[in-house]
């Protein structure tokens, strides 16, 4: 079986990182990366010994891909997706899928009109520890469910390894369109659809920038309540804190920071559960690439970002 090959479109802070994932992963070929920073494309190019370019459109005229990833700002989503989609390439998108709920609805479209591979970048559906929560909830560990609640807090905005043009506006940016969304999508996969979203912004003085915190309450169509707690600039170092919890009528479980799962029955100890972590990036295209080649797979389309973005697009008003 010959190696799919890849292209990225935008080489910022998860781009440049990602480049090395698809470089030494086994059944893809990275061939060309492109973004608009001349320096980075020369000094990626030339480590890697492929083809570098600063116009996505030069790039799919002129390079034989099978596939692409996306990882430019949420602005420039929308245009370069279609680009892509009607040159007719497999695309895996960051998320979340446009900077808009009419460009999501016109990407996702466009893309089912086409014979291709669509795929958003939700990555932690691959780790080991999503997948021990999702198998303690499926078998009854919490009992009926009765709240789902979600923390985000964050000592400085935005983190320390994320830092670009984009991700303090309020236009693009912000921990509620660039870290929500991640938990939005787990919510509705292991619960069901959000719907009746309340949202309430704390915004700063300056116009340009993103919230600052969010209070947050919305159901499921069972009518289970789930609440959203978000701040950001508070006592602390750099860590962050995240966590997932769904109460039950029987326990407990939560995911934490990604790195742990924690779980108790009523009246026990709450305690972690330990699970192996996993390199859930090269699970991700490993899913792609079966999914191209007509296998089942596990992968969240544009259907699914589309979704998560219905539900940040009411958080974000």
């Amino acid at each position: 079986m010959s190696k799919k090959k890849v292209a990225i479109i935008g080489i910022g802070a998860l781009g440049e990182g990602m480049v090395k994932v698809f470089f030494d992963h086994p059944l893809v070929e990275l061939v060309a990366v492109c973004d608009t920073n001349k320096e980075k494309v020369e000094q990626c190019a030339a480590l890697y010994n492929i083809k570098g370019f600063t116009n996505h459109t030069e790039l799919l005229e002129k390079v034989d891909i099978d596939m692409v990833y996306v990882a430019v700002p949420p602005k420039w989503h929308h245009d370069i997706a279609v680009d892509v989609i009607r040159a007719g390439k497999h695309i895996l998108c960051e998320k979340p899928l446009a900077n808009s709920l009419a460009e999501a609805e016109n990407i996702l479209r466009i893309a089912k009109e086409q014979n291709i591979v669509h795929a958003m970048n939700f990555p932690l559906n691959y780790l080991h520890n999503t997948l021990k929560f999702e198998e303690l909830w499926l078998e009854g560990y919490i009992g009926k469910l009765r709240k789902v609640e979600l923390t985000m807090q964050f000592p400085k905005w935005p983190r320390a390894w994320q830092q670009n043009s984009w991700i303090n506006t309020r236009e693009q940016g912000g921990f509620v369109f660039e870290v929500a969304g991640h938990f939005v999508q787990l919510i509705q996969r292991f619960f069901g659809h959000i719907s009746n979203v309340e949202s309430e912004l704390e915004l700063p003085n300056d116009p340009t920038l993103p919230e600052m915190g969010i209070t947050a309450k919305m159901r499921l169509a069972n009518g289970v309540p789930i609440t959203f707690n978000g701040i950001s600039g508070i006592a602390g170092m750099e860590e962050q804190h995240l966590s997932l919890t769904a109460y039950g009528t029987e326990g407990t479980l939560s995911l934490i920071d990604l790195k742990k799962v924690k779980a108790g029955k009523i009246g026990e100890e709450f305690q972690e559960i330990k699970v192996e972590n996993n390199h859930f990036w090269n699970e991700l295209i490993n899913q792609f690439v079966d999914a191209i080649d007509g296998k089942t797979s596990e992968l969240y389309d544009f259907q699914v970002g589309y979704d998560v973005q219905v539900v940040l697009e009411e958080l974000r008003k």
